[in-house]
């Protein structure tokens, strides 16, 4: 007889056996989850929660969309795994899909299990094509918590694995809101970014740099869209020394920005790109590297020394195949790109205006940050870089304000995000713009501004 499930039971079983990342084990009380569909999931006591963080910001179709559970169940009637050396259907239509979405002549495509693995593999062919060891990458990014993309990383979860001599050199990317370049002009600090990375790479040796790798737009770090002319700036700085242009789209990409890829508002073709999250909306683990076809051909004769067993794995394609053209056929992406001009932009703008905690909002598409202050006019956030403990007590009680309310959000540091599913409908995404406005509440509290 099967025992009776309860929340209780998971959560004693997950608080017996599961580590989990990012935490300190006897301190964390996770909430044990019953289901989920679409914008939505609930717990055992039948809470439910609007999910404005599409978990880890990658289910971009919603949660359990029927036309991807189905395509799952189909292939694992069909065929569960195979080895990456063979050609398999699902995995070449992914593979195709994919191609087609991406800029230019990235044509080719190395699947890996997620984003970290991507990023460690187009690190490893851009170091093979060039024969260049080190690799430039912003602070105030993520690529990963694996041995390169750690290092590669710009925030404080770095730290702790940092071997300072990984051939990794961090820049400034630019960020005018908390410009390090003084900068009072998206045109300014377009100019003086490009000008300190063009420095960075002079004083560093061009013959020395394999590769830039920059987040289309960062995501974990703030949601900074970069200003206009920046990414073709560093795509011309990438040219003139024959460093290999590496855009990480592993949140950024499949409709989350109202792009396919967020590189398409820019109009800028990297050499390769990473991707991972939206492409399946993890439903089963799937990344992967778009290689363009001067890195390609490197590989065409010379062995590429790198591979996963569970690279294309069966299920994870189908599952992306699924998601691809499910996405093409019901407009999420244009879904997405709506609902961010007409609902989220504007509503968003109307809380900065009535909220003293909210210094500067940010984002397109379904992809959005709250930067909360202290005080606007200073500028000082609301809690301090990296707080932990009683330092961090703010941003703690607005986050429980949000849950509490029915709000699942995606906070870091002195940030709120605003990241639902590319399938958000109108109403959805104004029921969490008002849940927002009451849970922002909190967080004046703590404001010492006029």
């Amino acid at each position: 007889m099967t025992p009776h499930v309860t929340g209780a039971t998971v959560k004693a079983a997950d608080r017996a056996h599961v580590f989990h990342s990012w935490s300190a084990q006897a301190l964390i009380d996770p909430l044990a989850v019953a289901g989920a569909e679409g914008s939505y999931f609930w717990d055992y006591d039948g809470n439910r929660f609007l999910d404005f963080s599409s978990q880890l910001v990658n289910t971009n179709i919603g949660h359990q969309h029927p036309k991807v559970v189905a395509a799952v169940q189909e292939q694992a009637a069909k065929l569960c795994t195979l080895a990456p050396g063979f050609a398999v259907d699902v995995r070449s239509e992914a593979a195709r899909l994919i191609a087609e979405r991406t800029p230019g002549d990235l044509d080719k495509v190395f699947f890996t299990n997620g984003g970290a693995e991507a990023v460690e593999n187009a690190v490893r062919m851009a170091r093979l094509h060039t024969g260049r060891q080190k690799v430039l990458s912003a602070y105030r990014s993520y690529h990963g918590a694996t041995a390169a993309a750690i290092n590669l990383t710009g925030d404080p979860r770095r730290w702790p694995s940092d071997t300072a001599s990984a051939g990794v050199v961090h820049f400034w990317g630019p960020f005018l809101y908390r410009s390090p370049f003084h900068a009072t002009t998206e045109q300014e600090e377009c100019e003086r970014a490009l000008a300190h990375l063009a420095d960075t790479i002079a004083f560093e040796g061009p013959q020395s740099i394999a590769a830039i790798i920059l987040e289309s737009v960062p995501g974990t770090a703030g949601i900074m869209t970069p200003p206009p002319g920046y990414l073709a700036g560093v795509r011309e700085l990438c040219d003139r020394y024959g460093i290999v242009f590496i855009l990480d789209e592993v949140m950024s990409g499949f409709g989350r920005t109202g792009k396919w890829f967020a590189a398409e508002h820019w109009d800028v073709t990297p050499d390769l790109i990473t991707f991972a999250k939206g492409v399946n909306s993890g439903y089963v683990p799937l990344g992967g590297v778009a290689i363009s076809a001067a890195i390609a051909e490197t590989f065409a004769t010379r062995p590429y020394p790198g591979g996963l067993t569970y690279s294309g794995h069966p299920l994870a394609c189908a599952a992306a195949v699924a998601t691809i053209n499910t996405m093409e056929e019901e407009g999420i992406v244009e879904n997405a790109a709506r609902i961010g001009a007409e609902v989220i932009a504007p509503g968003l703008a109307d809380l900065a205006e009535r909220h003293p905690s909210v210094g500067e909002v940010r984002g397109l598409g379904v992809f959005w940050a709250l930067e909360l202050v202290r005080d606007k006019g200073t500028r000082e956030p609301l809690v301090p870089y990296n707080a932990s403990g009683a330092d961090n007590a703010p941003m703690a009680e607005f986050a429980a304000a949000c849950k509490a309310s029915g709000l699942w959000p995606f906070v870091n540091m002195n940030r709120t995000h605003v990241v639902p599913p590319c399938t958000v409908t109108e109403a959805e995404a104004k029921e969490g713009l008002a849940l927002l406005d009451e849970t922002l509440t909190v967080a004046d509290r703590h404001t010492t501004g006029a």
